[in-house]
């Protein structure tokens, strides 16, 4: 392993890691939990946990990337402090999620993917909230937003940043 990207880590994240894969007795057949608990320790999965797990659960690095680069799930770029996720599911899209998208991509000046700068947002898509009734749909965090017009999003976001100036 290049030790001098193990080094750019803090030593608390290390440890951290460490104690999560020594958590699953380093068992390579729990990839999946060590990567789980990881993301939600980190909020993402970058390459220099990606390499330490590997090293810790004795398995190569590309097998790591390869899980988490195929699960939806796991993420190798930090979410937002307010993660936005709109739903494409087929009620939410026959009822114009898309548009949903856009206003959100707008407001926020980005792409699907991205955080914006200040790390308060990021942007994603998902298949199904469970919450059809109320498509569209979209979720800040755990917050469920339904039967959203485009109109709606600029306050959606303007209640996440008065939150933010409120907690300054």
């Amino acid at each position: 392993m290049d030790k001098k990207i193990i080094v750019k880590m803090k030593k608390e994240v290390r440890e951290k890691i460490v104690e999560i894969c020594n958590r699953f007795n380093n068992n390579p057949g729990e990839l999946i939990n060590v990567l789980h608990q990881t993301q939600d320790y980190l909020g993402y999965l970058p390459a220099e946990a990606q390499e330490l797990i590997a090293e810790c659960l004795h398995i190569p690095t590309a097998k790591v990337y390869g899980v988490v680069s195929f699960y939806a799930f796991f993420t190798m770029t930090p979410k937002g402090k307010y993660p936005i996720s709109v739903c494409l599911g087929t009620a939410c899209y026959v009822r114009g999620a898309e548009k949903i998208l856009d206003a959100f991509k707008k407001e926020l000046d980005l792409e699907v993917g991205q955080t914006t700068s200040d790390g308060m947002f990021s942007l994603t898509c998902l298949r199904c909230v469970g919450a059809c009734g109320l498509a569209p749909v979209a979720m800040v965090g755990n917050k469920v937003y339904g039967r959203l017009a485009p109109a709606d999003v600029k306050n959606i976001v303007k209640e996440f940043k008065d939150l933010e100036a409120a907690n300054a």
